[in-house]
């Protein structure tokens, strides 16, 4: 007899009664055990430390605590996973969302109507799926290592050209962290596959254009990557290069349910730049980038990937060391320390 299925314990915070009610009733429907309800941010945060729940929904925009700071007190007090539902798509809110996940939430997804049963299927997913992962005390939003790198670029730094970065949960906070500190001269292309919920991308890129000194807009088809410019899928396309140096925007078949993928932005760098090309992957679950960063590293491309201890989920870099496909791990500030003196050696 298999063992039976852990339920699963949620909290869910909302300032609309209404949406309070739906997202209630979804849960419930879905076998979740609702063990709290609120109407704010203070209510999420005596909530989590009242009934320790396995995952919290949380609106961003609330009177009295918006969801910005209930996650900052969440995860300074009463780590939990966190999944970001708002209505909204519209600016402020979506930089709020990010914010929140670069304070410590896990996820952003757009809050259902009544009839969509599309986005109420990947709300729920989403919310499972969260409940899952392991999450730590966070005494400030954003910590440093405070290490040195590594190892400095060698000589096959000078001739990158092109710069693929593959990043799924607890991404956004991390690629902030590791480009902010890179020149607006910076000399090399930068192309990211973050996934993200359809609809946040424009929001992601957005969001990340302010953290960093570099351009960060959302790739056309056919554009030619540009230094200094970091570019992201639109929402549901993947992302490759052809022989060119084009971007190739498509809709072929998701991988393992992910469009976009990083394996095809990999891949495509394998196939195209060779030796000229770096991958990093970052933290995120599942293997997304794995199997592309093999390919790179048969190609003779530098090959990073973040470390376990800085990873909100070692997933995806895990899956790329058990490959053999990663030349250094380090940490993101040594990531970012890297990148910076490669962007000396090639200027």
């Amino acid at each position: 007899m298999s063992p039976a299925k852990k339920e699963i314990r949620i909290v869910v915070v909302d300032d609309s009664q209404t949406a309070r009610e739906l997202l209630v009733a979804l849960y419930e429907s879905a076998g979740l055990r609702v063990v709290g309800v609120g109407k704010n941010g203070e209510d999420a945060v005596q909530l989590v430390m009242t009934h320790r729940p396995d995952v919290v929904s949380i609106d961003v925009v609330m009177p009295k605590m918006d969801g910005l700071e209930a996650t900052r007190a969440i995860m300074r007090e009463s780590p939990t996973p966190i999944v970001i539902v708002t209505a909204s798509l519209m600016r402020a809110d979506t930089d709020l969302a990010f914010e929140a996940i670069k304070a410590g939430a896990l996820t952003a997804v757009q809050k259902p109507g009544i009839e969509d049963p599309e986005t109420c299927e990947k709300l729920i997913e989403t919310v499972k799926l969260m409940a899952t992962v392991p999450v730590i005390r966070r005494w400030t939003e954003h910590k440093h290592s405070g290490t040195n790198i590594i190892t400095a670029p060698g000589s096959d730094a000078k001739a990158v050209r092109l710069i693929g970065i593959a990043s799924s949960t607890g991404g956004p906070g991390v690629l902030a962290q590791i480009l902010k500190p890179l020149p607006r001269q910076f000399p090399i292309p930068i192309l990211i596959v973050q996934h993200v919920t359809n609809g946040f991308a424009t929001g992601l890129a957005e969001w990340l254009h302010e953290q960093v000194n570099l351009d960060v807009y959302l790739a056309g088809h056919g554009e030619i990557p540009k230094p200094g410019a970091i570019l992201f899928p639109p929402d549901d396309y993947h992302m490759q290069v052809n022989k060119n140096g084009a971007i190739e925007l498509s809709k072929a078949p998701p991988y393992k349910g992910l469009r976009p993928s990083a394996n095809y932005l990999f891949n495509s760098m394998a196939r195209f730049y060779g030796a000229s090309g770096m991958g990093i992957i970052l933290t995120g679950m599942g293997d997304d980038g794995a199997e592309g960063m093999e390919a790179m590293h048969t190609s003779g491309a530098i090959t990073l990937a973040q470390d376990e201890d800085s990873c909100v989920v070692y997933g995806m870099p895990q899956e790329a060391v058990k490959r053999k496909a990663v030349k250094r791990i380090m940490t993101p500030d040594q990531i970012s320390e890297y990148l910076t003196a490669m962007a000396a050696t090639t200027s």
